[in-house]
């Protein structure tokens, strides 16, 4: 998959592909395909990238995952069917706060739970 937002940011910058070639280490034949989607770019890669250009690495990264496309068979609001599988889509944003809320009431107790057992310890 090619790497747009890697791509626009680097010429945004006035950065070429020899700079950023340079900066992992490899020749810029190799960064070119890496740049347009044919060799893949390490996590390692994109942290030195990153670094260089100055941004957050979540501004450039693009996994090289792409889907296969499923087969959607019914849609509306709320529900997706596809083959095999019903996906559910929430809009409202209350119920992702309280299920927010619901963790971090869990993570508190077991802080507790972790307090009082290393008192017990002792």
């Amino acid at each position: 998959m090619r790497k747009d937002r890697l791509r626009d940011t680097r010429k945004d910058k006035g950065i070429t592909q020899q700079q950023l070639a340079d900066v992992i280490a490899t020749d810029v034949s190799n960064y070119s395909r890496k740049e347009s989607g044919n060799v893949s770019i390490v996590m390692r890669e994109w942290e030195k990238i990153s670094e260089f250009l100055g941004v957050p690495l979540y501004e450039i990264y693009e996994d090289d995952y792409v889907p296969a496309p499923a087969e959607e068979i019914n849609k509306n609001d709320n529900h997706t069917v596809m083959k095999d599988k019903v996906m559910t889509v929430i809009k409202d944003e209350d119920f992702y706060k309280a299920i927010i809320r619901d963790l971090q009431e869990y993570i508190s107790l077991l802080k507790q739970e972790i307090y009082s057992l290393k008192n017990s310890k002792k």
